[in-house]
């Protein structure tokens, strides 16, 4: 126990020197605070009475007002931060960039490479004696010529700089995209607000700036940013599955259990609390502090599991493997919560883990069998270079193998190796996962100034795949500005706003009060920030236009509010998506009790047994009252597309009370005041969007808690059902209705029978939403597999947004449950911000396939060439620096200039490509082929015809260190020309003709298409003997140029040939087939992973599991054997967790041993342990 106060304290010291100088200025120190929130229910009670008497007193120890806040001024803030501590957790260090340059040094390939340049340097300076050479055979002929042989080194020297420069491309790409993360982090953690009374003004400030002793408003679907002690709320319930792993809502009230902790969330109700402990000394941040320490011994326990891991690990995780960088890629808003507990929703009807993101899974395996066929190719190619030199030195010239001659032999079986490796350094397409990361990393940042703040970068991809959007009504497609144009008061149904003389006296005040008062009082209208403008609305957009009616009946809501303060306000029911409404109760001055309601009008009226008539009298209410009024004023409202709601009230005897907990006996016989119809009116943009979403062979759905007819009137508005077409709405219960069982089981063919013409779900739970979403992305009907987009801003969306491909939650009117469930945030809660995200999304798909096009053509004409070259003429036309140099073209420039293409229109003209759609389309392969064929013609002419075109020496069968010869340099640059030309032709896939459409909007391309030109025509001039060139004259340029542009005409040529026409093509890249998944991993619960990988690793992560839960087991039994290095234990679990994210979901029971809060010592610890759990369960 020791260990953890110590840690803990490691990251203040100076607070704690600072706090016994302070000690005077508040009433109580920070590890009183701190030990306080570690107290539970009324132990916690009984403890603040005993200590400090009560609330009042408690405040004016941290001295703070319970009604007026802190007041504010800067000098008691910055004491407060330096006493208490900075509402702010330091996030974990980012890797130096020499720790990036390590484990770009990590690949196998390259490392290959490294050995044999180190070998080919150290026999370089080794010399045989002069007269024994003729012996060692005519293949070292001309070892001597010249004085070559001191330049002996200069290969294997040039290999191991390119490879240099190889390893500071990788580090330095990881750094910036680690960097760009960091960037999105802080981003996504300013924008996170919160509200807290200060002077006794409520105000907005950024959650970083909340301090110990401020007075912080707490609402709906809020994530708490602090602990705290709650003064004083209203039906607060609170999700602590965070921290404490139960998934139970927590009541919480000023007098039984007050405790609010940070990371907590917010599922009801309403309230305000002291802010006690913040950053590293809240509950939240003790946690983090302890995952931090001993973080540096953990790293090294994780080295030696990375040992173990095998070298596979590596190259997959080069891409994911920066620690800040894939922290943040997972769960960037928070990391206390998400991991596995995303991947359980995602994994859900058979979908594999990793088909989350399509791309990722085609890229996958497409990569494993390019590197398997490369690794053939080059395996091949040493081995007739190995069998040549043999049978022509040993068998056909009858020589004997002499120990002097040994080194001069080992130097060709170097070399032959060396031509091998770089066969395959340029078959493996390492590119791949580069290309993915900067398409993805540009858009991601371009996406932002489209308003989509992008959480899980693969969400981004997706996108472009989506074939089926389910939207909210509310914000989304409407503008979110409420105000009330139409009312029923006093049996007289007015069209517009009635005069406040028209109504009965007595009505209008009951209206007055019901409104001003059962609203939450964050809810105000403001005055207009330009003259012109509109007021401001503040709150919940329904309140406000509520509010706004009182303002238009020319009353004012603040006096009404000023007479009962919140903290009067006897009992509160707030808003729930059960309810449909809510309620206050305020305790009349005869001691009598009213109960204000109001809510969705046709649940309301189904609870009123009175209404006021026109004089202002009650009278009785019938059920076929009702029916009328239905039919008569509530249709006709719901048909102009208004939302209506229904203001009520009931009073109470003050004896005997009533039982407030009975919800169903206080909810009933009300009396109706008015019904209104609100207006929200459809976004200008949206009818547009959703155009081009049907154009583009996407389904938009509109899923809404409105009335069926409110929401067909703004569906037809927005054009998601047109007259004509066969579609259905839904309400909730009649979905409910068909798509369940006798046994109240859903069946997903009856969901199949209804999703595909599902236009609108109206009067929908939660709970249905995550059904509709689950059941589409379940079907088996229609020939591909649904990629489904959901947006969501409250609370109970959460389900739906994580179980949905991507999820949209609303920067503005979103809770931050519903930003923490999401992929991407929609800042401006705009509906015609989701089209851009699926333009932005195809288009980093296109972006990919353009560089697998250019790449792949590379790859089969470096590899034929090389391969045949080693055959004929037992040397690669190409040289191993030289092939370094292509590879870096085409992984590192290429994948730069056609990943950062900007996106068109035209990218919505097209259906999505689908879950089963290959990565290389037959046209692609078509060009693949075509320019395959032409280049392969050119070298192979140059390089057996070469020398009597150009008229120049033949650079075939050049002994071991010969000088560098015309002929190869002039195959070498032609070679590069052509790539550098078919690069332009890359950016087309589709087969259009005109390939320069658009170019200059790329300046990126163009920079990099010219910078390599005049990189290359250095290292031709200048490159020497390191590079094996030799300066060419100007007439050989032409025609190396000539020779590259030829790229260009043949790729019209190709371009008109029909591919129908071709039938023998194939295409590659699948994604991941049903069938080639085994029955038993198809099953909901089954670990999965993607196909690929499966095929690579079953042995590998069985081994490594297993080591995994000897290791956890033995320090969990250490744990309790010690009761001090818990967060060892601790660590390993989340270690555990983070090394096996891309190798498989664990779900052991060691693993919950170690959540057993009882078994350990102190309360502190149980909230870590349990928090290390949740962290892997994801929030229910």
């Amino acid at each position: 126990m020791g260990d953890m106060t110590n840690s803990a304290v490691d990251f203040y010291p100076k607070n704690q020197r600072r706090e016994s100088n302070h000690a005077g200025d508040f009433g109580c120190s920070l590890n009183e605070l701190r030990s306080l929130m570690e107290l539970r229910g009324s132990e916690a009670v009984q403890k603040i009475q005993d200590t400090y008497g009560d609330m009042n007193g408690f405040c004016r120890r941290l001295k703070t007002s319970l009604t007026e806040g802190l007041a504010g001024n800067p000098a008691d803030l910055e004491n407060r931060r330096q006493i208490f501590g900075r509402n702010f957790i330091p996030p974990k260090k980012p890797k130096t960039f020499l720790q990036l340059i390590w484990e770009a040094l990590q690949d196998v390939t390259l490392i290959i490479l490294e050995l044999a340049a180190i070998i080919s340097l150290g026999l370089s300076f080794y010399q045989p004696p002069g007269e024994r050479s003729e012996m060692c055979g005519s293949a070292a002929g001309g070892v001597e010529d010249e004085g070559e042989s001191e330049a002996g080194w200069i290969e294997g020297a040039a290999i191991l700089l390119s490879v240099i420069c190889v390893v500071f491309v990788t580090a330095f790409n990881d750094w910036s995209k680690e960097k760009q993360f960091r960037g999105l982090q802080s981003r996504i953690e300013q924008e996170q607000k919160f509200a807290v009374v200060r002077g006794g003004q409520v105000i907005q400030i950024p959650v970083s700036e909340i301090v110990t002793g401020d007075i912080a408003q707490v609402k709906y679907g809020d994530l708490l940013p602090a602990d705290g002690i709650l003064i004083q709320g209203n039906d607060l319930k609170i999700d602590e599955s965070s921290l404490t792993g139960e998934s139970d809502h927590v009541r919480k009230s000023a007098d039984k259990d007050p405790m609010l902790l940070s990371g907590t969330h917010v599922m009801e109700g309403s309230g305000k609390m002291l802010v006690t402990a913040v950053g590293v000394n809240s509950q939240t941040g003790i946690i983090f502090t302890l995952l931090g320490a001993g973080g540096e011994e953990e790293e090294k326990k994780e080295k030696k599991g990375k040992m173990q891991d095998g070298n596979m690990e590596n190259s997959q995780n080069k891409a994911k493997k920066q620690d800040g960088a894939a922290a943040m890629e997972m769960q960037p808003l928070k990391s206390a919560e998400g991991g596995d507990g995303d991947d359980k929703e995602k994994r859900k009807g058979g979908a594999p883990k990793k088909e989350k993101s399509v791309l990722q899974g085609k890229l996958t395996k497409l990569a494993v069998q390019i590197g398997k066929a490369g690794l053939v190719m080059s395996a091949i190619t040493v081995i007739i270079l190995v069998l040549y030199f043999a049978i022509d030195t040993f068998v056909i010239q009858k020589r004997q193998w002499l120990p002097e001659c040994t080194p001069v032999y080992i130097q060709f079986f170097v070399k032959f190796f060396i031509i091998g490796v770089t066969v395959l350094v340029v078959a493996v397409p390492e590119g791949l996962p580069l290309a993915v990361t900067i398409s993805l990393a540009y858009s991601v940042k371009k996406m932002m100034k489209d308003n989509n703040l992008v959480r899980h970068l693969d969400a981004c991809e997706t996108m472009g795949n989506a074939t089926a959007i389910c939207s909210d009504k509310t914000g989304t497609l409407t503008t979110n500005r409420m105000t009330v144009v139409q009312a029923y008061v006093g049996d007289v149904h007015y069209k517009e706003v009635p005069d406040p003389d028209a109504l009965p006296s007595k009505t209008l005040d009951m209206l007055v009060n019901a409104i001003s008062l059962n609203s939450a009082y964050t809810s105000k209208i403001l005055p207009p920030e330009k003259e012109v403008a509109l007021p401001r609305q503040v709150g919940n957009k329904t309140e406000c236009g509520l509010l706004g009616l009182v303002l238009d009946l020319k009353r004012d809501y603040q006096t009404v509010r000023d007479q009962t303060p919140e903290e009067k306000l006897y009992k509160v029911y707030t808003f729930n998506s059960e309810r449909k409404s809510m309620s206050t109760v305020i305790k009349m001055q005869d001691g009598s009790f009213r109960m204000y309601s109001k809510g969705a009008s046709e649940i309301v009226l189904k609870k009123c047994s009175n209404i006021l008539n026109a004089a202002g009298e009650a009278r009785v209410f019938r059920p076929r009252d009702r029916d009328e009024m239905v039919k008569k004023v509530i249709e006709p409202m719901a048909c102009d597309g208004l939302r209506t709601i229904c203001i009520a009230f009931r009073d109470f005897p003050g004896s005997p009370e009533p039982d407030w907990e009975n919800e169903n006996d206080i909810l009933m016989d009300l009396t109706c005041i008015a019904v209104v119809g609100i207006e929200d009116p459809v976004r200008p943009e949206v009818p547009e969007a959703i155009r081009k979403c049907q154009r583009a062979g996407i389904t938009v759905r509109m899923v809404t808690g409105d009335n069926i007819n409110t929401a067909r009137a703004i569906a037809i508005k927005c054009g998601i059902i047109n007259p004509g077409e066969d579609f259905i709405c839904l309400e909730g219960k009649d979905f409910n209705r068909r798509i369940r069982n006798e046994k109240g089981e859903v069946e997903q063919e009856r969901i199949d029978k209804i999703w595909p013409k599902l236009r609108v779900l109206a009067r929908s739970s939660p709970t249905d939403k995550h059904t509709l979403v689950k059941g589409i992305i379940d079907s088996l009907h229609g020939e591909r597999r649904q990629v489904v987009a959901v947006t969501g801003d409250g609370t109970n969306d959460g389900p739906a947004l994580k179980k949905a491909d991507v999820g949209f939650a609303m920067g503005i009117a979103g809770t931050d449950v519903a930003k923490e469930a999401s992929d991407i945030i929609l800042t401006d809660d705009n509906f015609s911000s989701i089209v851009k995200a699926v333009m932005w999304g195809r288009n980093v798909y296109d972006s990919i396939s353009k560089f697998l096009q250019f790449q792949l053509t590379v790859n089969v004409v470096a590899v034929i060439v090389a391969f045949t070259g080693a055959c004929i003429t037992q040397d690669s036309p190409l040289k191993a620096v030289q092939m370094l140099w292509v590879n870096l073209i085409m992984d590192t420039f290429a994948s730069l200039a056609l990943a950062t293409e900007p996106p068109t229109e035209a990218l919505l003209m097209r259906r999505p490509y689908g879950r089963d759609k290959p990565l290389i389309s037959r046209t692609m392969m078509k060009n693949i082929l075509g320019h395959g064929i032409y280049q392969l013609t050119v070298i192979f002419t140059l390089l057996f015809a070469g020398e009597t075109i150009f008229n120049i020496d033949s650079g075939r069968n050049a002994p071991l260190h010969a000088p560098p010869s015309e002929h190869y340099t002039i195959i070498f640059n032609t070679f590069v020309l052509m790539q550098l030309f078919n690069e332009i032709n890359a950016r087309k896939i589709h087969g259009e003709k005109n390939v320069f459409d658009g170019i200059f909007r790329n300046p990126i391309f163009c920079s990099i298409v010219f910078g390599t030109f005049g990189i290359q025509i250095l290292i031709i001039q200048f490159g020497g003997k390191p590079f094996n060139c030799i300066p060419l004259q100007i007439d050989q340029w032409l025609w190396c140029i000539v020779l590259g542009v030829g790229e260009l005409l043949w790729g019209q040529v190709i371009s008109s040939i029909p591919t129908n026409r071709l039938k023998f093509l194939k295409e590659a890249g699948h994604g991941t087939q049903k069938d080639d998944i085994p029955e038993e991993e198809l099953n909901e619960d089954a670990e999965e992973i993607d196909h690929a990988e499966r095929e690579l690793r079953r042995g590998q992560i069985l081994w490594f599991r297993g080591l995994n839960r000897i290791q956890t087991q033995i320090e969990v039994v250490n744990t309790f054997k010690s009761g001090t290095s818990f967060q060892g234990a601790l660590r390993r679990q989340s270690s555990v967790t983070s090394q096996n994210q891309d190798v498989t979901n664990i779900s052991s029971p060691t693993h919950v041993s170690l959540s057993t809060p009882n078994a350990l010592s102190s309360p502190t610890s149980a909230s870590a342990a349990s928090a290390g759990h949740s962290r892997r369960e994801g929030i229910p």
